[in-house]
């Protein structure tokens, strides 16, 4: 599939493809390859290339670009093609890119829905974006608990939507009492009261649930979709295997641009002066951390000056700081997003850590204490930069656990601003105590 996109980007960039040509190369491709070769062209030639796509196909298309893309290429269209464009949007497709759409454009969309999806776009956007409300599906089998198999049987024939297994069976009023297996149903006898075969511990899935923790209880619950239930057990409709497995990669891919401090939304042919813009608070952020650490280095100046060996072995210290703090961290992390921590074993696992550290940290101060006193055949200098790796490992570990439960707290992406935070703390800790030790012991 990779050569197949590789081909459609070289398609789009060469000059003068036609739209026969497109669409002979988007036969094997799903929307989302497409998506993902638009974005890989530069902006000049972006717009050339929509215009080469089928009508039929734009939509799905461009509800599959990231956020930044969709905005850069709407800005390029004029009122008539944005207009078609909209012409058969969805509800799902709508609540999708709502977000990155001005409000006149989602009014127009609403605008030529019927009056079905607009109920349905109403209900889903009363719900933030992390909740299973927002995105469930609409497309189920649904009877009345009173019906009989035969009924049943004929609601089966009309259509069945994609990963489905079961008839949710509802009362009058339109709350969920159960469900029933198809093959449950298919042994049953035309006559059968369907409530006869009703299983009342289905799974179900409440419609405040966060999303990717409603796809792990659909992946436990060994089903292709569930339920999807509000407080008073009203049926609102289901989340299936396709939606959990795309947000599950999608928040995998959050996560992936976030350690970087990218927005997963992000262009990769975004306008320059954006780019640098977004990337540039970052590094701000990161230089103002390095002018904090420097300046602790500044108060052993005179220390420097008497034992310049201590200069050139201060690398060490920091580099062991930080790898040993990112590897806490970053299991910390995972951990969160599993929802593996919490108050209770919140305690265990930072004594678990700060054990490893411990550990690590003698373990590697003898090591480096050893080569130090090979290289500089000073032994007072090789016990200070072992005793200062035992304390910045420690305290490496500790800042692993603490800072990214700490950040989860206030609501703050660890995965985003950790890394800067702990390098910062691991530093300034290492070099303290590396200098700090040195004069005592070194002056």
């Amino acid at each position: 599939m990779h050569s197949q996109v590789s081909d459609l980007i070289e398609l789009f960039i060469q000059e003068g493809h036609s739209s026969e040509s497109v669409g002979k190369a988007m036969l094997e491709l799903t929307p989302d390859d497409v998506a993902l070769a638009l974005e890989s062209i530069p902006l000049a030639q972006r717009t050339q290339a929509w215009q080469s796509i089928k009508q039929a196909n734009r939509l799905d298309i461009l509800v599959e670009m990231r956020g930044e893309s969709r905005q850069l290429l709407l800005r390029e269209l004029d009122d008539a093609d944005i207009e078609h464009l909209f012409a058969d949007a969805e509800a799902e497709d709508l609540l999708e890119i709502a977000d990155s759409l001005p409000d006149h454009l989602v009014d127009l969309a609403l605008s030529q829905m019927d009056s079905k999806q607009r109920e349905y776009y109403q209900q889903g956007i009363v719900y933030d974006d992390e909740l299973v409300g927002r995105w469930m599906d609409h497309e189920l089998l649904i009877i009345s608990q009173s019906a009989r198999v035969s009924e049943a049987m004929r609601l089966l024939k009309k259509a069945t939507p994609n990963y489905t297994e079961m008839i949710y069976l509802v009362n009058r009023t339109g709350r969920w009492v159960g469900c029933v297996p198809f093959d449950k149903l298919l042994k049953a006898q035309p006559h059968e009261p369907i409530s006869s075969l009703m299983d009342e511990d289905c799974p179900f899935i409440l419609d405040t649930t966060n999303l990717i923790k409603a796809a792990e209880q659909l992946e436990r619950s060994g089903l292709s979709a569930l339920p999807v239930v509000n407080e008073h057990q009203v049926l609102l409709g289901r989340l299936h295997a396709g939606l959990a497995l795309e947000s599950l990669r999608l928040e995998n891919e959050a996560q992936q641009m976030s350690t970087a401090g990218l927005n997963e939304e992000s262009d990769l042919f975004a306008p320059v002066k954006r780019s640098a813009s977004t990337r540039g608070i970052w590094l701000g952020i990161n230089l103002l951390t390095a002018f904090l650490a420097s300046s602790f280095i500044g108060l052993f100046e005179a220390t420097l000056q008497q034992v310049v060996a201590l200069a050139v072995l201060m690398p060490i210290v920091a580099s062991m700081g930080g790898i040993a703090g990112s590897q806490t961290l970053t299991l910390i992390v995972r951990g969160l997003a599993l929802g593996q921590i919490t108050r209770s074993n919140f305690k265990s696992l930072l004594l678990k850590e700060l054990k490893v550290g411990g550990l690590n940290g003698v373990l590697w101060a003898i090591v480096i204490g050893l080569v130090t006193l090979w290289w500089f055949d000073n032994p007072m200098l090789g016990i200070v930069i072992g005793l200062a790796i035992i304390i910045n490992i420690i305290m490496a570990a500790f800042s692993g656990v603490v800072i990214p439960v700490l950040l989860d707290t206030f609501k703050i992406d660890p995965a985003l601003s950790g890394s800067v935070i702990l390098t910062t703390v691991t530093d300034i800790a290492g070099f303290v105590a590396f200098l700090g030790l040195g004069t005592m012991l070194l002056l």
